[in-house]
């Protein structure tokens, strides 16, 4: 990702959940003459989590940046920053981005069974979902799977982790999820 100004860095803040915190650590970020380059946040049983990649037109000190995010918040926000390093080469190969789902009945060990699995393809977890809701368990993940990879063996695979753990399980293609679960803004 190329970030607009040269000096980057990763930004992340934890708090009880309540509005105003992305305003309160946007406006940290712009009195600092920043930018947010790209941001994820999500709410988790009433904990907020915030990660960002933001970035400056002069050096700034990671801690000096957390010190004024954190002051933002009324000194409420766990936050953590460090300088921001592209990633260097292409990754280890080509991939492409595919959703898993799962769900069944929840139990000890399902979340481990298939990030151990994926992790020993060495398919990279982008983003990951999982909540327990009654008896069962949703999990939905964003994955991106090495060119090298049949994707009805990873199928195959997986559907054979869930027979044994009573999960249904599926892989798409990430344009095909997107496109029936209708989740981009279509242009004005």
């Amino acid at each position: 990702m190329t970030t607009l100004f040269p000096h980057a860095h990763v930004l992340n803040v934890l708090s009880d959940d309540h509005p105003g915190i992305v305003a309160s650590v946007g406006r940290a970020v712009e009195q600092l003459d920043g930018n947010i380059d790209a941001c994820s946040e999500t709410v988790l049983e009433g904990f907020f989590t915030l990660i960002m990649l933001v970035s400056f037109p002069r050096p700034i000190d990671s801690q000096a940046l957390a010190e004024k995010v954190k002051v933002a918040g009324g000194g409420d926000y766990q936050v953590m920053a460090r300088q921001f390093v592209p990633p260097t080469g292409d990754g280890g190969g080509q991939t492409e981005r595919f959703v898993i789902t799962a769900f069944g009945k929840d139990k000890p060990g399902i979340l481990l069974g298939f990030t151990g699995y994926l992790a020993g393809k060495d398919i990279n977890i982008v983003d990951l979902f999982g909540e327990r809701k009654g008896e069962d368990f949703v999990l939905i993940s964003q994955v991106e799977i090495p060119a090298r990879w049949d994707i009805a063996m990873l199928q195959a695979d997986l559907e054979e982790i869930g027979r044994a753990e009573g999960f249904t399980v599926r892989i798409q293609h990430e344009d095909i999820f997107v496109a029936t679960n209708q989740l981009r803004l279509k242009p004005c």
